[in-house]
């Protein structure tokens, strides 16, 4: 084990002060039978620089009755649980599982506080040196929901964060939820989860790289869900439907906010201020709203009337445009900081950086191709062309001048083809179109002939990057290759337009300085998001800094300083319903492309999922959540018993004390102590049974076990409780079995009804199928002990 500080804790308010003030730094040995495993094993990321022995507090050893209620200490040892006579006489279930806990060398030292907090088991979690960095420990993933899982969940998962597809979309999407959803045919309440992060999901679900898909558990079964399918499919739903789903229903707040800019992060920031009651109007330098949206992306992936529909659903809302109204030349740019309450910059990345090429005047840039091109001009027509730069816009550029009929295009670019920025898919697109690629090239000079361009000289290039990661391209100047060209476009990154802004905003490298959770800038009530912030970047992270700045407007202008965090969209689930019936092998969907012989630059390329592929497609993803096992026996007696624990800050019902946190298998506060068990007096006539199944009958933890309390009332059930221990992230009561026993005459049959019904909504993962037989059999088995433990041999 790895060195810490040994405390010896003299009070309960010490030990909770020494915890509220080191946090997760510190753990409690009360036992030790738990935490000294994890630390010899270093199970987790972090090692704790303070133990915390709580043994050496005074009074909290005891099994007493007082008023009817039994009290038992919470460092009241395993052993004595075991062997006291009140308990065996009064309570035989307890002494029954503490007496199958473990071996008699544990039952020595553990305790019942310990029992009831230990840390989830699980082999992935528990394997030593944190090798496995699962979801329970802060990890993007439940390593046991595909691979080895016989001895885990059989009721479902539970959401300890976001999911790896959530956590790996800027926008934070609360992908899971929202597919259920379409699993359920809740279209409408799909909308609502997706509209909460992404207001433009007809636009994100044909032009997103869906970094959620990279991130998908599916990915190493079988392939990805193809979120960016289903996603397109419920923008256009949201099209159709959006007089019903884009409905205002707000309070004004009588605040007014300008945005400058309306692109994706400028159409993003005006629908969340104004569902949030702002007034809010956006200004275009342009004619039309959509910033590259409309004027940069070919029709081919993103047609003009799908932006033209949303930019319609966000104008609905209230939101004001003015178009042809450049900042700087058309308004002042101090006139809307005095005539609005806050101010958004969102102008985007417009103009083209020199690099300084050699006959550079000569060349075309790629913006201006590819607006004109989208406006019907085609000057390149038979012409060979030679596009530099190896980004999304470079394949755009080559991809639509194929299509326009170039003799020719080669698209040439300075990294090697496995680092090239833009998107494997587009470059594997751009070949199948027959454009040439060529990696690690750069540009020398530009060829020319009485002003015209006739070729362009390329260098090999043999790193982009420094030995700090900075760009700074190196060639090999003796190796060069000369290729004949009728036309140059430069794809070598894009530039924003400030010169317009209040000299005093800060700004670096030619982008606008913001905080990166608030998207302020060094100006009171001015903030900024999208590429004029970052540089070229994607859409759903424009996307995602217009909606961080929403919020954070709102919070300027009603006075609030909350913090607002990435991926700030709260889980909205939190125990779960694994979707197990699809834990087989099956293709991935995939939109219909047209042939290569029908595309144009006219049409969209890609048709989308019909409603059942749909469908179909979203009943692909497993619902990813934690499917560890809490490991407790005496948890699953304490439930059946409808005990109560006290702690140094409350008092609640076993029920509450479970739950599933990082490192953790309770809902205590961090600072927060067991005190004391506290079991209701039982009638003399209870019966009570506790059955537990494992490998071996010493040491192993339990695959399975049951509680079961029953009432009788003129020789029927009544007033049943019954626990199930090892099936669920937490012990969990099964009040549909209960229900059914409760004024039923006891009997073989009773018991066999109440079995089926306990197991009857159990979700079994790939490997554990066998632990809904074992249950079923186990439960019949535990109502027919606690009827015998009573001589109701009569009946069975």
């Amino acid at each position: 084990m790895k060195l810490f500080t040994h405390i010896n804790a003299k009070t309960v308010e010490e030990a909770s002060h020494i915890l509220k003030e080191h946090g997760s730094r510190a753990k409690i040995i009360a036992g030790g039978s738990d935490l000294l495993g994890t630390l010899k094993d270093q199970i987790h990321p972090d090692y704790p620089e303070i133990v915390l022995n709580i043994k050496t507090l005074d009074g909290l050893e005891y099994i007493k009755e007082e008023n009817g209620t039994l009290k038992i200490g919470a460092l009241t040892k395993l052993k004595d649980l075991e062997n006291d006579p009140i308990l065996s006489e009064k309570y035989p279930m307890l002494t029954n599982a503490a007496h199958q806990i473990a071996s008699p060398q544990i039952r020595n030292e553990a305790t019942v506080g310990g029992n009831i907090c230990q840390e989830p088991r699980c082999w992935y979690y528990r394997y030593p040196n944190n090798t496995f960095h699962c979801l329970r420990k802060g990890g993007d993933r439940c390593n046991a929901l595909i691979g080895e899982n016989r001895y885990h969940s059989i009721f479902g998962s539970v959401r300890m964060d976001k999911t790896a597809c959530s956590m790996a979309c800027p926008a934070g999407t609360n992908i899971p939820v929202y597919l259920k959803e379409l699993r359920e045919d809740s279209l409408f309440r799909a909308a609502e989860v997706l509209l909460e992060a992404n207001p433009i999901p007809a636009i994100t679900g044909r032009v997103c790289p869906h970094f959620c898909e990279q991130d998908c558990n599916r990915n190493e079964f079988d392939g990805a869900v193809s979120v960016r399918g289903i996603e397109r499919y419920l923008g256009d739903f949201i099209l159709e439907n959006a007089d019903e789903i884009m409905k205002l229903s707000v309070t004004e707040t009588g605040k007014k906010v300008a945005i400058v800019g309306s692109g994706p992060a400028g159409l993003s920031a005006a629908y969340y201020l104004r569902n949030l009651g702002y007034g809010v109007t956006v200004y275009e330098k342009n004619g039309k709203p959509g910033g590259m949206l409309t004027y940069a992306i070919p029709t081919f992936r993103l047609p003009n009337d799908i932006v033209e529909r949303v930019v319609k659903t966000i104008k609905n809302l209230g939101v004001e445009f003015k178009f042809n109204a450049e900042i700087g030349k058309d308004i002042p740019f101090k006139k809307l900081v005095h005539e609005f309450d806050s101010l958004f910059i969102a102008n985007g990345a417009w103009g083209m950086p020199s690099i300084r090429l050699e006959g550079e005047a000569l060349t075309i840039n790629s913006l201006d191709f590819l607006s004109n091109a989208k406006h019907g001009i085609n000057d390149i027509k038979e012409k060979r062309v030679v596009v530099i730069g190896g980004g999304n816009v470079a394949v755009d550029v080559a991809v639509t001048a194929k299509r326009l009929g170039a003799e020719q295009v080669t698209m040439a670019c300075l990294e090697r083809s496995e680092e090239m920025p833009a998107y494997e898919w587009e470059v594997a697109q751009a070949d199948e179109e027959g454009v040439v690629v060529m990696p690690e090239w750069g540009p020398l000079k530009i060829i020319q002939s009485d002003g015209k361009v006739k070729g362009i000289e390329l260098v090999h290039c043999t790193a982009v990057l420094d030995d700090d990661g900075r760009f700074a391209p190196t060639f090999d100047k003796s190796v060069t290759q000369t290729i004949e060209a009728d036309e140059v476009i430069l794809a070598v990154g894009q530039k924003s337009d400030l010169s317009f802004i209040d000299p005093e905003l800060k700004v670096d490298k030619g982008l606008v300085i913001v905080d990166r959770t608030s998207q302020a800038t060094s100006i009171s009530k001015i903030f900024a998001g999208g590429d004029v912030t970052t540089g070229s970047a994607s859409v759903i992270e424009a996307i995602t800094s217009g909606r961080r700045a929403s919020i954070a407007i709102g919070n300027f202008l009603n006075g609030v300083s909350e913090k607002v965090e990435d991926n700030d969209l709260k889980v909205l689930e939190t125990h779960l319903d694994l979707n197990c019936g699809n834990f087989t092998i099956t293709n991935r969907a995939k939109m219909t492309e047209l042939p290569l012989n029908m595309r144009s630059i006219a049409a969209e390329d890609v048709l989308g999922l019909d409603s059942k592929t749909m469908k179909t497609e979203a009943n692909r993803c497993f619902n990813c959540g934690c499917v560890a096992v809490n490991p407790s026996d005496l948890g699953v007696a304490l439930l059946a018993l409808d005990a109560k624990i006290v702690t140094n800050k409350r008092t609640m019902r076993a029920g509450q004390l479970f739950g599933v946190k990082r490192q953790s298998s309770t809902n205590l506060d961090p600072d927060e102590l067991i005190i004391e068990i506290q079991i209701p007096e039982t009638n003399p006539e209870t019966l009570q049974a506790f059955s537990k199944f494992r490998i071996r009958k010493s040491i192993d933890f339990a695959i399975g076990s049951v509680g079961v309390v029953l009432n009788l009332n003129s020789g029927r059930i009544s007033d049943s409780r019954m626990a199930l221990g090892a099936v669920a992230p937490i012990p969990i009561r099964v009040k549909k079995a209960e229900q059914f026993l409760n004024g039923r005459e006891p009997g073989v049959e009773t018991a066999e009804q109440a079995a089926e019904i306990a197991v009857r909504e159990t979700s079994p993962l790939g490997r554990n199928k066998y632990k809904v037989h074992l249950f079923k059999a186990l439960v019949k088995r535990t109502i027919l002990n606690a009827l015998e433990s009573k001589g109701f041999n009569e009946k069975l």
